[in-house]
Order: structure tokens, then sequence, then C-alpha cells
């Protein structure tokens, strides 16, 4: 899982082991014992940093104009189909 500092928490990443899944998060600065992670793939975190903000341009479905959550994942897949596509 990947994620930014704003993340950093022992629970978060005891958690995610237990899950079976690998945390890549950075420590924050102010951590007394300094936390490993692959720092190859914490620098691809901003192509999903990216997709978020291609799909944020569509106003639908940036503001949630839909109530239903299957309305809403249409227009989520139309915007992705619209961005990435063209």
């Amino acid at each position: 899982m990947l994620a930014d500092k704003g993340y950093d928490a022992d629970a978060l990443r005891r958690m995610l082991r237990q899950s079976g899944a690998v945390p890549v998060i950075p420590g924050r600065s102010t951590r007394k014992r300094r936390i490993a992670y692959d720092q190859d793939r914490y620098r691809e975190r901003h192509r999903i940093e990216n997709a978020f903000c291609r799909l944020k341009d569509f106003r639908r479905v940036a503001t949630r104009y839909d109530k239903l959550a299957a309305n809403f994942l249409s227009a989520v897949a139309l915007a992705a189909l619209l961005s990435f596509w063209l």
C-alpha cells in the first residue's frame, strides 16, 4: 500500500502487514526510529495522484452529484475512459 507521511502510524502498519499488504509509507521527520520503505516504489506514487487529478477534472465526479453508488461508479468509469483513452 502506497501512502504519504500522513498515514505514518504503527497501528496502521501492523494492520497492513497482518492483512498481507506491504506498507510503503515513509516515516515522519519527528519519528525517533527511522522506518525502512521501498523508495523506488514510493517515487511512482505520483502516477496515482495524477490519475485522481485527471478524474477530478470532471465536475460530476469531483462534486459527487450522483446519490447512488452505481451511478457514481458509472460516472467515474466514463471519466476514466475519456481521460485515459483520448
